[in-house]
């Protein structure tokens, strides 16, 4: 099980006619804590980032599960609401879950949470797709 955070990371940057921009970039880590999920950010960033920054904000965010795909240059959000039955009452309940699919676009992102949740036993519908700010997501690797 993973424990995701937001991270946000904001430093200077030089523009297109040279100018100093401030820029501000968001990431998904994967930590145990939200010192850890700093720490990881800064040296992910490490190497990318001349002069300094500094980590904003870090905020746990719960992912039920995230789908890759190579092809897509951004994160969507999705709230994706698996549905029981309550037999007591007799009526359909939606229990609602985040997961976060890399696409190009809407559309494959919708595409994506579908092969996604190929074989999936229970029933379920996507409420909402929107794309987020996030970069990139840091999975934990074992070393």
């Amino acid at each position: 099980m993973h424990t995701w955070f937001e991270t946000v990371v904001s430093y200077e940057k030089t523009g297109f006619e040279g100018r100093i921009v401030k820029s501000t970039e968001h990431y998904l880590v994967d930590a145990l804590t939200h010192a850890e999920a700093e720490n990881k950010i800064i040296e992910e960033m490490k190497p990318f980032i001349s002069g300094e920054f500094q980590v904003s904000k870090v905020a746990r965010k719960k992912i039920a599960e995230i789908f890759y795909n190579e092809d897509g240059d951004k994160w969507y959000r999705a709230k994706v609401n698996f549905i029981t039955l309550d037999e007591e009452k007799g009526v359909e309940k939606r229990s609602g879950v985040t997961m976060l699919v890399q696409a190009s676009d809407v559309k494959s992102a919708v595409e994506g949470i579908i092969e996604g949740m190929k074989g999936s036993m229970a029933d379920w519908e996507i409420h909402t797709v929107a794309e987020t700010p996030i970069m990139d997501i840091y999975k934990y690797e074992a070393a």
